[in-house]
């Protein structure tokens, strides 16, 4: 009798733990789709310039069970969780918006493998969304004429006043402290004609700010066969490495840099002492350029980098659509290491087969072009007005036809190299 209960009692506990293991046993799934304000959208898309409600939809392979709900496993960062409504309708997860989101931020869900919603997860599923700009106003409104006066001066005030105080070179950007920019320095230079004309400073002053300036390129200012690296010391000008392998001349920089003194020495033509030294220092810094020296060794190009350390190490060929038009057109015009018409052709226009990119950023037309005038400019090549006029109207039909995504519109364009609260990109 006591075998058969235990037999019994064995059999009825081995039945117990198979049901058990039934009821417990979590099934897994996959997603099968996703969706967005009632439209489906790739996983990795990113809908942007969001208004109004928001609402996800995502479907899986088997039915979800939202009272096993686990909000430690699926996150939102930019808004609160608390901000939106979840609940589950068989296989679908919907995350609904339950008030007004935060404008202009990045929205992201993160939800997690692992035991959920009464499913296992086999991965991980992150999607997000950015909202509208604000649009409403942040300044008081002004005319066309007064902005421009505004961005002019606010444009002269960064190389004016928040020039390097030995150098008087253009730092890189804010809180670059001893950093100085050739290039940057080119456009700079430039700036102080347009202070004198309007009035922000006297002719002398700017005329003492530039003869500062040329007297450290020339005399303190690290250069290799004529030409400065992209960054210098603006305490010792002694070279401060780009890269790894970019410590030495940088030959798009000078370009930029020749540009702009160029410009000046044409607006300071006084046959005063000071005005005089400007010009003749000009002269030299720009007569010392050896622009063959960077064909490498007699190739039909021009090349962007030589280091004292690494030689041509970097490679890189000045290959147009780009900011080099400039580099091509002081070395042809150079009166001292002028280059052939091959080697532009070869060079710039890549055999004859140099492409215009219209979705490029934009400082593809401004840099070259501080200098260089585009109209009725023309060679075999293409015409540089329509070029330019070209690549600003894709520009801008790119960013007024987005509808306010990002803040972009009719009234704000211009997508080129910048800083913004991620680090330097270069927008297009």
């Amino acid at each position: 009798m006591k075998k058969i209960f235990g037999l019994f009692l064995s059999l009825l506990s081995l039945f117990s733990c198979s049901s058990l293991k039934e009821e417990v046993k979590i099934e897994k799934v996959q997603l099968v789709s996703i969706s967005f304000n009632g439209k489906v959208i790739p996983l990795t898309k990113v809908p942007t310039g969001v208004s109004g409600d928001v609402e996800y939809v995502l479907t899986f392979t088997k039915n979800l069970d939202f009272t096993s709900f686990n909000s430690n496993r699926l996150t939102c960062s930019g808004a609160s969780l608390s901000d939106f409504d979840l609940y589950v309708n068989g296989e679908e997860l919907h995350i609904k918006s339950n008030t007004t989101l935060p404008y202009f931020k990045k929205i992201t869900f993160r939800l997690y493998k692992g035991e959920n919603l009464g499913v296992q997860f086999t991965e991980d599923y992150s999607f997000s969304f950015v909202t509208e700009y604000d649009p409403s106003d942040k300044f008081e409104r002004i005319s066309e004429e007064e902005l421009f006066e505004k961005v002019q001066k606010t444009t002269f005030s960064y190389f004016w006043d928040y020039a390097h105080p030995v150098s008087g070179l253009a730092r890189e950007r804010l809180g670059s402290e001893n950093t100085v920019t050739i290039g940057g320095s080119g456009f700079g230079v430039m700036c102080i004609p347009i202070g004198i004309e309007h009035g922000w400073i006297t002719r002398e002053q700017g005329a003492q700010q530039i003869l500062k300036i040329v007297t450290f390129l020339g005399e303190k200012a690290q250069r290799f066969h004529g030409a400065w690296p992209h960054w210098l010391d603006g305490q010792s000008g002694a070279v401060k490495a780009f890269s790894t392998y970019d410590d030495g001349a940088d030959l798009v920089e000078t370009a930029f840099m020749i540009e702009g003194l160029l410009a000046v020495k044409e607006y300071f033509s006084k046959e005063d002492a000071i005005e005089s030294e400007i010009r003749s220092r000009i002269q030299r810094l720009w007569e010392e350029v050896e622009w063959t020296w960077f064909q490498n060794g007699g190739q039909k190009k021009l090349f962007w980098h030589w280091s004292e350390n690494y030689g041509w190490k970097m490679n890189m060929p000045i290959s147009g659509w780009n900011e080099g038009l400039i580099t091509y057109i002081l070395a042809a015009a150079s009166p001292t290491y002028s280059i052939e018409k091959d080697v532009y052709d070869d060079g710039w226009a890549n055999g004859g087969k140099i492409t215009f990119n219209p979705k490029s950023p934009m400082f593809f037309a401004h840099y070259s072009f501080l200098g260089l005038d585009p109209r009725k400019l023309e060679d075999k090549y293409g015409d540089y007005w329509d070029i330019n006029t070209t690549h600003a109207l894709a520009n801008y039909n790119y960013c007024a036809s987005s509808k306010g995504d990002n803040g972009y519109s009719s009234s704000c364009w211009g997508l080129t190299a910048s800083d913004y609260y991620k680090g330097y990109t270069a927008s297009s």
